[in-house]
């Protein structure tokens, strides 16, 4: 039976990263992708955000993974040729009553390291943004956007130059634990069998079906599983904004809010839909909503300038009612497995964080 130091299951921009990390490190490294292709779920169906750490626990692990990921995504970009803007990000108070909540929302932000965050007023939202309508904004000059399917297949060429190897159509189906490490079973039949000393689950929304298939369905170190599909809708037209525009965050959700794209189109999303199953078809009933979302920082979207755009789905933990988010990292001292390390959770700002969340992970797994 062949036999691998570390094995990755997901090739996602996580995977990869990690991938990246520890073939460089000088792991012997093989990534297990159950598509056809790298990044087909929850890395390349997203806003595509670089998030500069606002919303965030104080003193969480999303809000450090986010701060450090942010300044080490920047220079990946800048030093690899990735497509990125630091385009800025807009939140708006569309009424008087929400300026409170921004003032502080403002200060979260701020105490969580993110010290260029600034106020502005409605008349210098109105230099800066003339189609956005509010009683004032927050300004985050941070913020920006990246090309997810291109940071993914740079990823993957630097773990691949590196020695990593990635597995396509190749579904982690058996897991067993056995003295001198892991045996998995590869492929629909698990027709293809290897030994490995490491393996990380970093499979999105397909984590949770791996821990279950390794520790046990009813293992109570498994934490619940919410996926919260979002929908998008395209802008028809050039669009009028210069920035990333953000209403101000109902719970559970960033709102849906516009995101501009490399190409210099728009799209606004993600609205918040709880599911069971994988399913990416938009909902074309949902434009009056989403309409109506969108005149409260634009009242001059045009009729008529909306069509649907595709949809995502976070992995988030935790139950449909819920709106705590967070990221899980389990290892051994949690499920008693030598060498078997879980991600759950891992949604916004998971793209952001990647290059810490997969510093991180080395740490883990070399410690």
């Amino acid at each position: 039976m062949d036999r691998v130091q570390t094995v990755i299951a997901g090739a996602g921009v996580i995977g990869l990263a990690i991938a990246r990390h520890l073939a460089r490190r000088g792991h012997e490294v093989l990534v297990l992708e159950a598509e056809n292709a790298i990044g087909q779920h929850t890395s390349s169906r997203n806003s595509g955000v670089i998030h500069a750490g606002i919303y965030y626990e104080h003193a969480s692990e999303q809000q450090r993974l986010c701060l450090e990921g942010k300044a080490m995504l920047y220079d990946y970009c800048a030093t690899r040729h990735v497509g990125y803007a630091r385009c800025g990000k807009l939140t708006v108070a569309p009424s008087r009553d929400q300026v409170a909540a921004l003032q502080a929302l403002t200060a979260h932000g701020i105490a969580n390291g993110v010290d260029d965050l600034v106020m502005i007023s409605p008349a210098e939202l109105a230099a800066r943004e003339p189609e956005i309508a509010g009683a004032g904004a927050m300004w985050s000059p941070s913020s920006g956007i990246v090309d997810a399917p291109e940071l993914m297949n740079s990823l993957l060429g630097e773990a691949e130059s590196a020695g990593a190897m990635l597995a396509l159509a190749a579904p982690l189906c058996g897991v067993r634990s056995v003295p001198d490490g892991l045996r998995l079973e590869i492929g629909d039949t698990g027709g293809t069998r290897i030994a490995c000393t490491n393996l990380i689950n970093a499979a999105g929304l397909g984590a949770w079906d791996i821990a279950r298939g390794v520790i046990g369905r009813d293992a109570g170190s498994v934490p619940a599983r919410n996926w919260a599909k979002g929908s998008y809708f395209a802008l028809t037209g050039k669009s009028p904004f210069s920035a990333l525009i953000y209403p101000m965050p109902p719970a559970g959700s960033l709102g849906v809010h516009s995101v501009p794209d490399l190409g210099g189109g728009t799209r606004f999303g993600p609205d918040l839909e709880h599911v069971d199953r994988v399913d990416y078809g938009v909902d074309a009933t949902k434009l009056p909503e989403f309409e109506a979302a969108i005149r409260r920082f634009w009242p001059g979207l045009p009729a008529d300038a909306l069509r649907p755009d595709g949809a995502g789905i976070r992995p988030r933990i935790g139950d449909a009612g819920g709106t705590k988010r967070a990221f899980v990292f389990q290892g051994p001292k949690t499920h008693g497995i030598a060498g078997l390390w879980q991600l759950f959770g891992f949604e916004s700002p998971g793209l952001t964080a990647c290059l810490a969340i997969a510093r991180h992970v080395g740490r883990l797994v070399e410690n």
